[in-house]
């Protein structure tokens, strides 16, 4: 009898201790479900070439340069389209610019003085861009019915407080950030947006576009003293998405972090500035004659803003390593087009795009690979082959697809992507792209075509000033673009004009239209 309760109370014992034991590496290993933890990382403005394993000399970017090292660079990876908010619809509707809602950026200005910065602080109402419609189905939809939970930090840009069109009712569960685009034209933003509410932050009212004072001498660095406030924009959105994660680290989760970053203007944290200020030496000041705010050394601001987006990886990578959640995280890195050339950036110091152009007309705003080609990262311990590459061609659009597949969710049949996932696990069977397609209503209207080695481009297409152009190229032995080869190769120019009278929709927003397209004028001589 003895023996028998003895032989109890021990067994009582060891199952206590497995159970302990069990409860506490279920703590120290959460979320080991066959679903990843998806955080997709999205730069604004960045070039193909302004991260190290990239090409860049200048700036120094070594935690996104060790997902590279551990994952998987894309050589010919696209944006949807070359300027915000077109790219964030199509990368989040899985869309090309030729059947999207929103082809463009649209400010939605018959509200009134959408761009009084001070104005919209006393006046939500005229924050925002035009609302998607309500019925547009975006990847955080999609992953969350497969059982994520679901946030964005960030840049919205598809929509206004007070309507619909806001991230809650689009799949995300949790929003922080920039609910309108030309709000994020300053990094000291009086406000941001936590889920449907405005979040007040200890930050005075300085308009972006303010200049130096009157009198104000340039070389001297208390003449920018006001352009540098209180709580930093991308500090505070970052300090959400760790929270995000700890918050979630139980179940998969989805997180969408859409820094404005390198995005104008040029602020920075100074601990940055003055690291490439040492590194880079004296150089001429900006004084805002480009838009945004001045800055003493907008070279060494630039740099130090991409560095800062990098630093803030690292530290993400660290906090998933530490909550044993890396190893069951697929991360990608990206931007949502090429470099910009104004506020005071210098795409060209830099070689932003190499080895295409950078130049203003080359890089953001417009369909040349400057504009459109951008760097992406993917990476997934165990599961993406460490220090791969490929130069398969894909697109913002191919990643609703991918992530459907990943999660088991049915593809939506209004996506225009292929998913890339055979391509990340190193697997047979990965489709490609016969073409992928532009079509842009801004910066006078542009067409573009990528089928294998040859792009199609057509600028000017609403330009009164300017005659369209015809422009065809081969990638593989023309990759800056530079000899327009349509006079020789009609028989290509004949193929892409089929493609763009099947693909093309025309668009339910008047501001997008291009009147050669919508009266199938584009391929007539």
């Amino acid at each position: 009898m003895k023996k028998t309760v003895v032989r109890v109370a021990v067994l009582g014992i060891l199952l206590i201790a497995v159970s302990s034991c069990a409860e506490k590496k279920a703590k120290a290993e959460p979320n080991k479900s066959a679903k990843p933890n998806i955080i997709y990382i999205l730069a604004d403005d960045l070039g193909y070439a302004e991260l190290g394993v990239y090409g860049q000399e200048k700036i120094e970017t070594p935690n996104i340069d060790a997902l590279a090292k551990g994952g998987m660079m894309f050589t010919q990876h696209y944006t949807g389209a070359p300027v915000c908010a077109p790219a964030r619809y199509d990368l989040l509707t899985g869309t090309h610019s030729g059947r999207a809602y929103v082809r463009g950026n649209d400010e939605w200005a018959d509200r009134g003085a959408v761009w009084d910065y001070k104005a919209a602080i006393l006046d939500s109402t005229l924050e925002g861009q035009r609302p998607i419609p309500g019925n547009t189905i975006t990847i955080a939809n999609k992953l969350k019915t497969a059982g994520y939970a679901t946030g964005m930090v960030g840049k919205w840009g598809l929509g206004a407080p007070h309507t619909e069109s806001i991230p809650n009712n689009f799949g995300f569960d949790y929003f922080y950030g920039f609910n309108c685009q030309r709000q994020a034209h300053t990094y000291y933003p009086v406000h941001l947006y936590e889920n449907k509410h405005r979040v007040h932050l200890n930050n005075d009212t300085i308009a972006p576009s303010t200049k130096l004072e009157e009198g104000a001498d340039p070389n001297d660095p208390a003449s920018y003293a006001k352009y540098t406030l209180n709580d930093y924009a991308s500090e505070m959105m970052f300090q959400k998405i760790t929270q995000f994660v700890d918050d979630h680290k139980e179940k998969p989760f989805f997180m969408y972090w859409a820094d404005p970053i390198p995005h104008a203007a040029l602020q920075a944290p100074q601990r940055w500035v003055d690291y490439y200020i040492k590194k880079f030496g004296d150089e001429e000041p900006y004084l805002g004659n480009k838009g945004y705010f001045p800055h003493k050394n907008p070279r060494a601001a630039y740099a130090a803003m991409v560095s800062y987006l990098d630093e803030n990886v690292g530290k993400l990578v660290a906090q998933l390593k530490k909550e044993g959640l890396y190893e069951n995280t697929l991360i990608i890195f990206t931007s949502d087009n090429g470099p910009t050339f104004n506020g005071g950036s210098d795409s060209p110091w830099f070689d932003s795009a190499k080895p295409f152009r950078s130049e203003l007309g080359y890089g953001k705003g417009h369909v040349y690979e400057g504009g459109i080609r951008i760097p992406m990262i993917a990476s997934w311990p165990g599961k993406i082959k460490a220090g791969s590459t490929t130069d398969l061609i894909s697109a913002h659009y191919d990643v609703m697809a991918t992530l459907c597949e990943i999660t088991n969710q049915e593809i939506p049949v209004t996506t225009d992507g292929i998913s890339f996932l055979p391509t990340l696990m190193g697997a047979e069977g990965q489709k490609e792209h016969e073409f992928l397609f532009w079509e842009y209503p801004e910066y006078g209207g542009q067409v573009a075509i990528r089928m294998g080695d040859w792009k199609l481009i057509r600028m000017n297409l609403k330009n009164k000033n300017k005659e369209p152009t015809l422009e065809l190229y081969n990638l593989k032995d023309d990759i800056r673009e530079e000899h327009n080869v349509a006079a020789q190769h009609p028989e290509i120019i004949e193929k892409a004009a089929a493609i763009f009278k099947e693909q093309h929709r025309n668009s339910a927003v008047e501001r997008f239209r291009i009147p050669v397209i919508e009266n199938g004028l584009l391929f007539e001589e």
